[in-house]
């Protein structure tokens, strides 16, 4: 299965792509889609997103989706383009008949680092060690090969918990 991870983001949007066969993780790209010139505006800001995560999805044709919960921010107006940033990658994801998860910063952290209060380099520095890379990518990559790890691994719990249930019954 291929997942896409999106780390969301109105001035840079970070995209991670991997592999997942059974629990192993295999890394096929990463990097940042950048929304452009701040003294554009936000429309076609948001537009320069939304093109891309197409182009993005077009190359890679992932079959899932997974994308950063928005986390409230001290000021309510960054966190309303965040939203709005957020809002045209999903249009993007939805918009190729992607199933798209969403998960919070801190279920990321937890599920790549073992906590939720991990820093950006210990997020970085683990998903370097789970895809087997030579370098960690950026911070905006990396979150994202986190939120599609994450995605990975809670896709398997529904599984493992249907096949647990299957063999409990067989055996009664």
């Amino acid at each position: 299965m291929r997942w896409i991870g999106i780390d969301p983001g109105l001035r840079i949007t970070g995209f991670g792509v991997i592999d997942v066969e059974g629990q192993k993780l295999t890394y096929v790209a990463s990097g940042t889609i950048e929304s452009g010139d701040p003294a554009k505006g936000l429309p076609e800001r948001l537009g320069a997103l939304y093109a891309g995560i197409k182009e993005v999805i077009d190359t890679y044709q992932p079959q899932a989706a997974a994308i950063e919960e928005v986390f409230l921010n001290v000021n309510p107006r960054s966190t309303l383009m965040l939203g709005q940033a957020r809002g045209a990658v999903i249009a993007a994801l939805v918009a190729a008949k992607l199933p798209v998860d969403e998960f919070s910063a801190l279920r990321v952290k937890q599920s790549i680092v073992g906590t939720g209060r991990a820093a950006k380099p210990q997020v970085q520095e683990m998903v370097k060690r789970l895809l087997r890379l030579s370098r960690a990518p950026g911070a905006d990559a990396s979150d994202a090969l986190g939120v599609a790890i994450c995605a990975a691994h809670h896709a398997h719990i529904p599984k493992a918990i249907s096949s647990a249930l299957a063999t409990k019954k067989r055996s009664k």
